[in-house]
């Protein structure tokens, strides 16, 4: 690694700039552009996600006192936030929609042998979404409630890894189930989704796309059982049953058979019933395999803890998903580098070490070398370690 480089100029180099630069393209992001170019945008946008800028006038002055030092991270003059401003407001937030995607495809495939706890070799994903909470009267298209606004990212992330695979933001009213019917479901894979998604016509669709799905059951759940397997209680497995719906709706929309599995969750004293369309896996390892959606909500617990998603830089719809998607391939970029390097920290303290070194010049490795085998959170912390391994 070229020592002369700034800890900052290393990590973007990891960027694949030829994709970049066609997502750029795609949609004349530097059309009629003389200086301020959108690799440049993404480098300031980037400097605000690594270090925790919380304002436009913050992303200025910070970057602006290290004036010497621009150059070597691709900038090629003073930042004025009006000019950072306009670029969040006029430059389409799709290229860094397209270019998150391009980081996606090169982020799973080096998570793909992560363990999840499962003998399971078929992909899994855990769909959910989160709700960002926004004032109504600065951003009026994010309407959500008569003096509310908001918006919701709606994420399916692939178990291996927590890497996002599908992202979605819409404003606050759309409600979580429609997202079933964008999705392009996978044959063969396990999506694991929470009550809120249980719509019978939607989940017969993943079923007739050769697809299994685990959700948990709604209390009002009409069924005639078909048929009950052996269930061992001394696991915690009190039933397992072949079922099919009753309900005059419900049975329409799913005619074909379910199976239900009622387990007893020990360390949280309750009880639990999935459902599920899969009938050949292990009834407990149905409910182990269901354990791994927490990932999606530590995933959203922390990109809201670590990265700026939840104060935004710019009022416009354009300006707010260009940061959030700038934060994501923040995210996935730094997931790549932990991979390639092999390090061992959890992501909170790599983000944390670069938080503090972006412009010293030195090697990457040397930046992470002593801080390996260091505990930088204490037990009483309660910041979340995504990537503990």
């Amino acid at each position: 690694m070229d020592t002369s480089k700034i800890l900052f100029s290393q990590i973007m180099d990891y960027l694949p700039r030829y994709h970049f630069d066609k997502c750029v393209k795609r949609y004349d992001g530097d059309y009629k552009v003389r200086s301020f170019f959108c690799i440049q945008q993404f480098y300031c946008m980037a400097f605000a996600q690594l270090t925790y800028r919380t304002s436009l006038r913050d992303i200025e002055v910070c970057l602006n006192a290290m004036r010497s030092k621009l150059y070597h991270i691709g900038l090629r003059g003073p930042i004025a936030h009006s000019t950072l401003a306009d670029a969040n407001e006029q430059r389409d937030w799709r290229i860094y929609a397209d270019f998150a995607q391009v980081l996606i495809n090169i982020a799973r495939p080096l998570y793909v042998d992560e363990d999840i706890g499962v003998d399971l070799k078929d992909m899994v994903y855990a769909l959910d979404s989160t709700t960002i909470d926004l004032c109504l009267s600065l951003f009026p298209w994010a309407h959500f409630r008569k003096y509310k606004a908001a918006i919701k990212m709606h994420t399916l992330i692939d178990i291996h890894g927590s890497i996002p695979v599908f992202i979605l933001i819409t404003d606050g009213k759309v409600h979580d189930v429609n997202i079933l019917d964008i999705l392009q479901i996978e044959a063969g894979a396990f999506y694991l989704i929470d009550r809120g998604y249980t719509d019978f016509s939607r989940l017969y669709t993943i079923n007739s796309s050769k697809a299994f799905f685990v959700t948990l059951t709604k209390s009002n759940l009409q069924f005639r059982r078909v048929y009950s397997h052996p269930s061992d209680i001394s696991k915690g497995l009190h039933s397992d049953q072949t079922i099919m719906l009753t309900g005059i709706q419900s049975c329409k929309d799913y005619p074909d058979k379910l199976r239900l599995i009622h387990y007893y969750d020990a360390d949280q004293l309750r009880h639990i019933y999935f459902l599920t369309n899969n009938h050949t896996l292990p009834a407990l390892a149905i409910a182990k395999l269901y354990k791994c959606r927490w990932k999606v909500e530590t995933f959203f617990k922390w990109i809201k803890q670590h990265l700026r998603i939840k104060a935004f830089y710019g009022l416009s719809e354009n300006a707010v998903k260009t940061q959030i998607w700038i934060a994501i391939s923040v995210y996935l970029l730094i997931a790549i580098i932990k991979k390639n390097l092999n390090l061992e920290m959890s992501l909170y303290t790599i983000l944390q070490v670069v938080s503090v070194s972006v412009f010293e010049k030195m090697p990457i490795l040397q930046a992470f070398q002593d801080i390996d085998n260091i505990e930088l959170i204490s037990n009483s912390c309660i910041q979340l370690n995504l990537f503990d391994l």
